[in-house]
């Protein structure tokens, strides 16, 4: 038997055997390291793009809510947008309101304060300090948040020991310090009132969104304003001074007090409601 005709052949094809596996080795070892590093790269810019849209979010949220509240009341209160837009323009602006602050809420910037921790808003007064008789103040008839001259007095009068309308407490001979009921974020001041803008029923004033609730606490008849829009508050918070500024508080007939409100958005609809028992259970502090 002539084995070299076999031989030859077998020698060949083991030859090329180990050649190509040793090419393929080469060529895994070559190209496993890039795909490992193509996969790498992909997560990186998918986790950059992610924390750019989260910051993109957080910017338009913060610009549509917090900014919007007072071009939009301006409008109102000037009389140059219908009740329609008006309502609907509303509604974007407290939906943003609620989100923007539930971000911030995630991000453990603020946090929500239930009714049960809220504050007597008159810094040195309690419950007995509100006027009528059993919150008989509050008289929704005729109000319509978004009418310029609407009628009713859907609020609460809390009124401080100051015979002389001085703006200085009786008993303490001290400034009364406004602060916030409720947490939140304040959304509008007005701080330069006078005795030349007579047409302005509130004078100085703030405005906050509480994040619990979902509603706006109105605090008016300040001397001066604290804090900014944007600020976040807690219950307690210096909002500012007790004063006498805007048309119902500066005449002499009136006594010295603050005038707060609280509404509520329903789609757009701002609706209030008597805040008298939660001004009853409220904390005061001294």
């Amino acid at each position: 038997m002539n084995t070299k005709k076999y031989i030859y052949p077998v020698l060949i094809l083991l030859s090329l055997c180990l050649v190509n596996s040793s090419m393929a080795d080469d060529k895994k070892k070559k190209t496993k390291p890039k795909k490992k590093n193509i996969n790498v790269s992909l997560l990186s810019v998918s986790l950059k793009i992610n924390e750019i849209s989260a910051d993109e979010e957080f910017s338009v949220i913060r610009s549509e809510a917090v900014n919007e509240w007072y071009p939009l009341m301006r409008k109102v209160r000037d009389g140059n947008i219908s009740r329609q837009n008006a309502v609907d323009s509303m509604n974007k602006v407290t939906n943003a309101l609620w989100d923007y602050m539930e971000l911030n809420v995630k991000k453990k910037k603020v946090k929500k304060y239930s009714d049960d921790e809220w504050v007597f808003p008159v810094k040195g007064y309690d419950a007995n300090a509100i006027g009528g008789s059993g919150g008989s103040g509050y008289i929704t008839s005729g109000f319509d948040f978004f009418e310029i001259n609407s009628g009713g007095h859907p609020a609460q009068d809390i009124f401080i020991a100051d015979r002389n309308q001085d703006c200085i407490d009786d008993v303490t001979g001290n400034e009364v310090e406004i602060i916030s009921m409720s947490g939140g974020v304040v959304v509008e001041t007005r701080k330069n009132w006078d005795n030349t803008m007579m047409d302005i029923r509130g004078g100085n004033i703030v405005y906050v969104y509480d994040n619990y609730t979902n509603g706006l606490f109105y605090y008016a008849h300040l001397k001066d304003v604290k804090v900014n829009i944007g600020d976040f508050v807690k219950p307690g918070t210096v909002l500012g001074i007790l004063g006498r500024t805007g048309k119902n508080a500066y005449p002499s007939r009136s006594p010295t007090h603050l005038h707060i409100m609280y509404v509520r958005s329903h789609d757009g609809e701002i609706i209030p409601e008597n805040l008298y028992s939660d001004l009853l259970k409220a904390k005061p502090l001294q």
